[in-house]
């Protein structure tokens, strides 16, 4: 059966990519979006792996060419999901995550309707601002930025499928598993079970 496209946004705070890289260490079936960028590769990072790395002109080429399946540019840089990569993995079986905000998500769900939307969401706007600070990476500057942000994203929430409220890792990821699980039994994404069934229903 093909995979699920699921787009991971949520608040800077939120929690959002510590519950991805549990969803993928604990259940098998999930890969991970690798984004193409026309930014230099920085110390440590990994062609096909941090990201795919392209010129400029490769990328505008591939925007160009609607081999993007979102794409925006951010400080002089582009960045964006690349179709190949995303549909190879579906038709592989693997359940695609792909951890973006708002604008890439409504992108995202043009692109591709079966995408399934999923807002990670802190208990309350205190903890999240606890969780900000508690980092001690920021200044106080840099998390009202965020915390502004949040207010911001928190205008497009109706537009997901699910929200999950991140209060305790391990209960959210096990949650999160769960409601991608359900949706894989939604009758759009088993159309050709029904179909096998249709046609031995009317052979019998």
């Amino acid at each position: 059966m093909r995979g699920i496209l699921i787009v991971v946004s949520g608040f800077a705070g939120a929690g959002k990519g510590t519950i991805m890289n549990k969803l993928i260490e604990e259940y098998p079936g999930y890969a991970l979006s690798v984004s193409a960028t026309s930014r230099a590769p920085r110390e440590g990072e990994k062609e096909g792996v941090n990201y795919f790395y392209k010129t400029r002109e490769e990328f505008e080429e591939m925007i160009k060419n609607d081999e993007l399946l979102e794409h925006a540019e951010y400080v002089g840089n582009y960045y964006g999901t690349p179709r190949a990569f995303v549909e190879k993995k579906l038709d592989e079986g693997m359940n695609v995550l792909l951890e973006i905000e708002i604008q890439g998500a409504m992108q995202i769900k043009k692109a591709f309707p079966d995408a399934l939307l999923v807002f990670i969401m802190p208990p309350s706007a205190k903890i999240l601002k606890e969780r900000l600070t508690n980092r001690g990476t920021e200044t106080p500057e840099v998390i009202d930025k965020r915390m502004k942000r949040a207010r911001e994203e928190s205008e497009g929430i109706e537009s997901y499928d699910f929200i999950v409220i991140n209060d305790e890792v391990d209960k959210c990821t096990a949650l999160l598993h769960n409601i991608i699980l359900s949706a894989s039994y939604q009758p759009s994404r088993r159309r050709e079970f029904i179909e096998q069934v249709r046609a031995e229903l009317r052979n019998i």
